[in-house]
């Protein structure tokens, strides 16, 4: 009897421990909304047009929202046929909602860069957009809460997913900005698949860099450029949704095979090359899913006096008086500047790095290999807009792109930027230990 007491007694912490949790289950949730303005607006991208109003359409622009769903944990990834991501009020407002409606604790916005989309970041304030450019300051209302709901759309039909992701190097952009060879350029294609549990693919999202420009300058029609046309010719091979997450940018635009013509012939190439790499794509279900995500708001010097008249008179004869006002005035107050930077760890195995800004293509290509075994994709223009940040040795070249009157963050900020991405992910891998004491 006493060996049966002293067994039980041995036993009973592990029969009456509370069991760990089941692993959380990785699902995935799609939805898309139409987010065309449907009065003229001023037009985002080209300073030569000053304040003139669109004129019409020549193809639809959208919001993509994609919700991947880990246990307490929600990221939405959403792209935007637009020339920038949210402004920063619009951001913490969009944030806030859907962390209260939908339980989405994390974002990440991308704009696909267009220079055919609306400006967005006129105010209701005098001088600033009220009663010039009403249509415009109402559109941007109006977008803030489609975004809102797309991505409550995308929450609300989330399921159990496979994942899988793949990349490869194509010949389609190039370096537009340096005289110096070999010129720096990430010509890298990434494609991550989301499957349903049968293996039908839920959405693709495509990650590749290189300005949507194709257009030209005096056409004043709204139109998601390239990326909207390699999106159509995707989901029209595959059958499934498309969404676009533009990369790091700043020094690359398109590089057209011979024979391609426009916006159309440039989009189906490019969608050929992502159907191809998409249908090699071997997707599972996460055995161990996880979402892990780091954020931070970076406070930097700017390389110009942005606040001295004759700097502003500048800018006003580039571009046009409400918008100077309403970007320069709003983000660039003291002469700093606040870029974000954003972290995403999937499965502890993919990164997704987005910056808000125009990064140079040698940042990603950098942090692409100091990462080493985890895949790394790297967003431009996410969650905000803070213009160019080139290389340090860019910047000493010089050149639109590397000047301060557009690159307007201090030196080095684009790789110190980079510097804490890289730290974020090795900590999240628990790569470092900081219980050490701290002379070791």
């Amino acid at each position: 009897m006493l060996r049966y007491v002293f067994i039980f007694v041995c036993l009973a912490p592990f029969v009456l421990l509370p069991q760990p949790d089941v692993a959380a289950a990785f699902q995935v949730g799609f939805a898309k909304e139409e987010i065309t303005p449907t009065r003229p607006t001023p037009m985002w991208g080209y300073g030569a047009r000053r304040d003139a109003l669109s004129t019409g359409t020549r193809d639809p622009l959208y919001a993509k929202a994609l919700v991947i769903d880990v246990g307490d944990q929600k990221l939405a990834l959403v792209g935007l046929d637009l020339g920038r991501a949210p402004r920063e009020d619009m951001l913490v407002r969009i944030r806030k909602a859907i962390q209260q409606s939908s339980g989405v604790t994390m974002s990440m916005i991308v704009g696909s860069h267009t220079h055919h989309g609306p400006v967005i970041e006129l105010l209701d304030e005098p001088g600033k957009g009220q009663g010039t450019f009403d249509d415009a300051v109402a559109y941007a209302m109006e977008l803030e809460q489609k975004i809102i709901r797309v991505i409550q759309q995308a929450a609300a039909d989330v399921q159990p997913a496979r994942i899988g992701w793949n990349a490869r190097q194509v010949d389609l952009n190039r370096n537009r900005h340096s005289q110096i060879e070999p010129k720096p350029v990430d010509s890298e294609l990434g494609v991550i698949r989301f499957d349903n549990l049968d293996g039908k693919p839920i959405a693709v999202l495509v990650n590749f860099a290189a300005h949507p420009t194709m257009l030209e300058v005096n056409d004043l029609r709204f139109s998601a450029e390239w990326p909207g046309q390699m999106m159509n010719a995707v989901e029209q091979q595959m059958g499934a949704p498309c969404i676009f997450m533009q990369g790091a940018l700043g020094d690359l635009t398109v590089n057209r095979p011979d024979g391609v013509q426009g916006i159309e012939g440039y989009g189906r190439a490019l969608a050929q090359e992502v159907v191809q790499l998409a249908e090699a794509t071997q997707t599972r279900v996460p055995e161990q899913p996880g979402l892990d995500v780091r954020e931070k708001v970076f406070e930097f010097s700017t390389r110009l006096s942005l606040g001295n008249p004759l700097t502003k008179l500048l800018f006003r004869t580039a571009f046009f008086a409400e918008l100077v006002a309403a970007t320069v005035d709003e983000d660039l107050r003291n002469n700093r500047i606040r870029p974000r930077l954003t972290v995403v760890l999937i499965n502890r195995q993919l990164a997704l790095v987005g910056g808000s800004g125009e990064w140079f293509s040698r940042h990603s290509v950098r942090l692409k290999k100091r990462a080493r075994d985890v895949r790394v994709f790297v967003f431009g223009c996410c969650n905000g807009h803070h213009m160019y940040f080139p290389t340090i040795e860019a910047t000493a070249e010089g050149g639109y792109g590397a000047d301060p009157l557009v690159g307007w963050v201090e030196l080095g900020a684009g790789e110190r930027m980079m510097d804490r991405a890289l730290i974020h992910i090795f900590t999240m891998l628990g790569k470092y230990d900081f219980t050490l004491p701290a002379r070791f």
